[in-house]
């Protein structure tokens, strides 16, 4: 029964990428051809209010047993994560580049955003650990959090402005300062043609799916190959768990406070490659460690640490290769490109879930009965595997960040590119 669940929601999460994938491609070209008083995200954001809150609650309620169950559990699945939430999150992420053209105000606003998101998903975790497998008391405590969401979710609609929208649809504008409402095949070529756009999905594509992989492995990582006699006894592996989550929060809520002025200062380029070559040293650190609990720690601590500029600044970047588009075609391509971040985000996890699992059979590893079957030869070929997926992948990807981001030039150039924006409207 237990590996029928475990094949039943790894296929469930697979498909449904696809369905996730195209959801918010889809809503990005809404997006694009969306124009209202309220502008042309905000509407989406609002109708999210409702379409967010239910579907939430749908997720735990489980009327059925048997087929009939995981039948209601892939819908109430689908409608959730390939329906409201495409629509919030890539509605959500494309206020940032239409809220402002200051790049500075931008990074507050990025820096604002995923501070909350990350505060979210801590809260979560907590709830989790609170309710644990009593699905009234989950039923309950989604219901308010779902009334909770709805209201917070107006009140942003209330109180938001798309200031480069109205920008664009003012009176007085000349033609060429409206931007048009392009075809998907002339947004591609758009974004498709400038270097610096591939070089921010790369840089976050890498960024993200690594991460995905660290924590997809994380688990098996500190019941496996870590050395829990820190605490006292072998079977210690989840006090080990709770030490490097904390390690890694810790780092990232003090960063918050001075990401954003280190941006306004040095840039955002030069902070984020810092940023990857720190955490890249703390990974390296991890990996000397050796499954030791005090270097292992100290090396988690200082990728998350490395980790914050990126991961609080993403939306900034992304807003300012629009504008450089912008500048260089005279399309603005916010739907689609904040559509394109938002999959790889959502396929971040169920796809590099997928790629660990598959490593894990191979090692030998019994992922159903939870325990690394066989010689130990191939025990030490499972730890090695969980030790890649938790370690080595997130520290070369971090490197290979770094060189990514050292090439990322459009801050030097922006203030004038705005300044052409500007010339264009006031012809």
């Amino acid at each position: 029964v237990l590996k029928l669940n475990l094949t039943f929601l790894t296929t469930l999460q697979l498909f449904s990428t696809i369905l996730i994938v195209a959801a918010n491609l889809i809503v990005g070209q809404l997006i694009e051809r969306t124009r209202t008083m309220a502008g042309k995200a905000r509407p989406w954001i609002l109708l999210s209010a409702l379409t967010l809150s239910i579907a939430s609650v749908l997720m735990f309620v489980v009327p059925f047993e048997g087929t009939a169950k995981m039948v209601w559990i892939a819908i109430a699945y689908n409608l959730f994560y390939a329906v409201a939430y495409p629509i919030y999150n890539t509605a959500n992420s494309t206020l940032i580049p239409v809220s402002t053209r200051d790049s500075k105000q931008r990074g507050a606003l990025a820096s604002f955003t995923n501070v909350a998101g990350l505060a979210v998903m801590g809260a979560g975790s907590l709830v989790s650990f609170a309710l644990k497998e009593n699905q009234h008391l989950w039923l309950v405590a989604m219901t308010a959090i779902a009334i909770f969401s709805a209201l917070t979710i107006f009140l942003q609609f209330k109180f938001t402005r798309e200031r480069v929208t109205e920008e664009q649809m003012s009176e007085g504008a000349t033609e060429e300062a409206k931007v048009k409402t392009a075809s998907l095949k002339e947004q591609l070529s758009a974004v498709a043609s400038e270097k610096m756009w591939w070089i921010v999905m790369l840089f976050y594509m890498g960024f993200q799916w690594s991460g995905a992989m660290k924590n997809g492995s994380m688990t098996y990582f500190c019941k496996w190959v870590m050395d829990n006699t820190f605490f006292g006894t072998a079977d210690a592996w989840g006090a080990s768990q709770s030490l490097l989550s904390i390690m890694g929060a810790v780092p990232m809520a003090v960063a918050a406070v001075a990401i954003v002025p280190l941006c306004n200062k040095f840039g955002k380029r030069i902070v984020c490659m810092v940023g990857m070559l720190l955490g890249s040293v703390g990974g390296v650190i991890a990996i000397m460690g050796n499954g030791q609990i005090v270097p292992v720690a100290i090396g988690v601590a200082l990728k998350c640490l490395g980790s914050a500029p990126a991961c609080y600044m993403i939306l900034a970047m992304l807003a300012d290769v629009i504008d450089h588009i912008e500048y260089k075609s005279g399309i603005r391509t916010d739907g689609l490109t904040m559509s394109i971040y938002s999959s790889i985000m959502v396929a971040a996890t169920p796809v590099c879930n997928s790629i660990f699992s598959a490593i894990l059979n191979a090692s030998g590893y019994d992922q159903a009965a939870n325990i690394a079957l066989g010689t130990a030869a191939q025990t030490a070929a499972a730890q090695t595997a969980i030790s890649v997926g938790y370690i080595w992948v997130e520290t070369i990807a971090y490197v290979i960040c770094a060189v990514l981001i050292f090439f990322f030039t459009i801050e030097k150039d922006l203030p004038e590119e705005q300044k052409a924006i500007a010339a264009r409207k006031n012809k």
